[in-house]
Parts: C-alpha cells; sequence; structure tokens
C-alpha cells in the first residue's frame, strides 16, 4: 500500500515502515538530489533496510522543502535589498532637495534685502530730488 502526500509533491509517494512496495514498482527517486544522495531501493527482506530508506526518503523530502525555502528567502532578500536601494535613492534625492531649499531659502533673503536697500536708496534719491525741486 502506498501512502502519499500532496504537500510533498513533486516527489513519488513514500512507502510506510510497515507497508511493503509491489514487487513490480520502480525504486523511489528525487529528481532535484544528486546522484549519489539518491535513496538506495531498499532490501524488501530486512524491515532495518525498509526503515533506513524511509528515513532517507524524509530527509529527501526535508531536504527539497529547505531548497524551496531558501529559493523563497533568496528572492525576498532582493526585493528587500530592491527596497532598500530605492530608498537609499530617495533619501539621497531627498538630502539634495533639501540643500537646493537652503541654498533657494538664503538667495531669497539676500535678494530681499538688496531689495529693500534699493527701496531705502530710491527713497532717499526721492528726497534728495524732491529738495532740489523745492529749492530751485
Amino acid at each position: 500500500m502506498l501512502v502519499s502526500s500532496s504537500s510533498l509533491m513533486p516527489f513519488p509517494p513514500v512507502w510506510t515502515a510497515d507497508d511493503t512496495p509491489p514487487e513490480d514498482s520502480t525504486p523511489l527517486e528525487f529528481p532535484e538530489l544528486d546522484q549519489q544522495l539518491q535513496p538506495l531501493p531498499p532490501c524488501h527482506d530486512s524491515a532495518e533496510s525498509m526503515e533506513v530508506f524511509k528515513q532517507h526518503c524524509q530527509i529527501a523530502e526535508e531536504y527539497h522543502e529547505v531548497k524551496k525555502e531558501i529559493a523563497l528567502l533568496e528572492q525576498r532578500k532582493k526585493e528587500l535589498i530592491a527596497k532598500l536601494d530605492q530608498a537609499e535613492k530617495e533619501k539621497v534625492d531627498a538630502a539634495e532637495l533639501v540643500r537646493e531649499f537652503e541654498a533657494l531659502t538664503e538667495e531669497n533673503r539676500t535678494l530681499r534685502l538688496a531689495q529693500s536697500q534699493c527701496v531705502e536708496q530710491l527713497e532717499k534719491l526721492r528726497i534728495q530730488y524732491q529738495k532740489r525741486q523745492g529749492s530751485s
């Protein structure tokens, strides 16, 4: 009798310790494992061999799950790095905008002061002109 778990796909079903595989079944293979890591077919006459085979298959399934999780975490890492890069770029842009704002504010202050001085000078010139007009 074969016992399968849909959450462990794409691997084929795993035999439980008290189950025996059909005589014509092919050995269980794990395509994602290197050849030297593949579970060797058990000796069906030995309970210990069947148990070792079962454990090896479970480890192979766990290995597959860990590889999937690593791939997901690496993808998440790439996404977070991209977000961090964007945040750094925005931080640099913001700092540049702050500097530009400060420079423009200083230029504005300087221009207002110059305008104020020009208004004062113009007023003085008007007064002098009026005095000249009044004295002539």
